[in-house]
This record gives structure tokens, sequence and C-alpha cells, in this order.
């Protein structure tokens, strides 16, 4: 249910708490709000969806020209390639949203690019945008960071399995 503040000149859509609300329904970056176990399930299944979907393509394109284990470990190599991009998109969402709520001033626009504004938060506000921040999104960055850095290590490494065989 989205907040609205009294007094407050910033737009709905752009007041921090609202933004939160309204990313936190978007499937891709609800999926990190999940439990530990429903995530690393959700993960798996996509994974396993594009692996298969994946290596149905690059064994049709490439079955002649190089062996199967290349093939999957190229298959490997595209997924983890795309979960890298998707992660750091989740990433890069979530900390503008917790770098709007923890900020003290909020920037808004009226109705344009060219008339910015500046609101300065009331005590309360900012208390609640702040806890806001610190106990509900930012373990879904540290979660999101450290499963990019997975994908990162595991593109690393099949990159030079790939170039051994």
């Amino acid at each position: 249910m989205p907040i609205f503040k009294k007094n407050c000149p910033v737009p709905f859509n752009q007041q921090p708490l609202n933004e939160y609300l309204e990313l936190k329904k978007i499937f891709l970056f609800s999926l990190s709000t999940y439990n530990f176990k429903s995530y690393i399930y959700v993960i798996f299944r996509i994974f396993l969806f594009l692996f298969i979907s994946l290596g149905i393509i690059l064994i049709f394109l490439y079955i002649k020209w190089i062996n199967i284990y290349k093939i999957l470990l190229l298959d490997f190599i595209l997924v983890n390639i795309i979960f890298f991009f998707i992660f750091f998109r989740l990433y890069l969402g979530w900390s503008y949203v917790i770098k709007r709520l923890l900020s003290s001033t909020i920037f808004y626009e009226e109705s344009g690019w060219y008339d910015g504004q500046l609101w300065i938060k009331p005590a309360n506000s900012l208390t609640r945008d702040r806890l806001v921040g610190f106990y509900q999104i930012l373990p879904f960055l540290n979660r999101i960071k450290y499963t990019c850095i997975i994908f990162c290590i595991n593109f690393i490494l099949d990159y030079f399995l790939y170039r051994l065989l």
C-alpha cells in the first residue's frame, strides 16, 4: 500500500518509499525479497530454463564444428553473462532506491526535466526512510551483490575451462 506524505511537495510516484513499494511489485526485483530457499530455487529454475533453451540452440548451430563439451561450456558462459546483466540491473535499481531513502534531501521534478527541486525531509520521514533502507533493502542489496560475484567467478572459471579444451 503506497504511503502518501502530507505536506510533501514531492510527487507521489517520486517519493522514495513509494518507489520502493513499486519496485517490490516487479517480478525480477521481487525475486530478491524472497526468503533464501525460495530465492535459490527461483534462480535455479531460471538458470535451468536458460541453460536448456540456449543449449538446444547452440547444439543445432555448432555441433558440426566443436565437440559437445565445448558447447556445454559455451552454454554455461552465455547463461552466466545473462545472469550477470540481470543481477547488475537489480543491483542498480535497488541502489538507486536505497540512495534516495537514506538521503536527507530529495531531488524531484515537478513537471519536467527543466524544473527540478530539492526537498529536505523532516526528521520523522528521514528516520522511517532510513529504517526501511537499512533493514529491508540493504539485505537485498548484499544478497544481489554476492550472487553477482558468484556468477562472475563462475564465468571466469568456465572461460578458462573453455580455453583449455
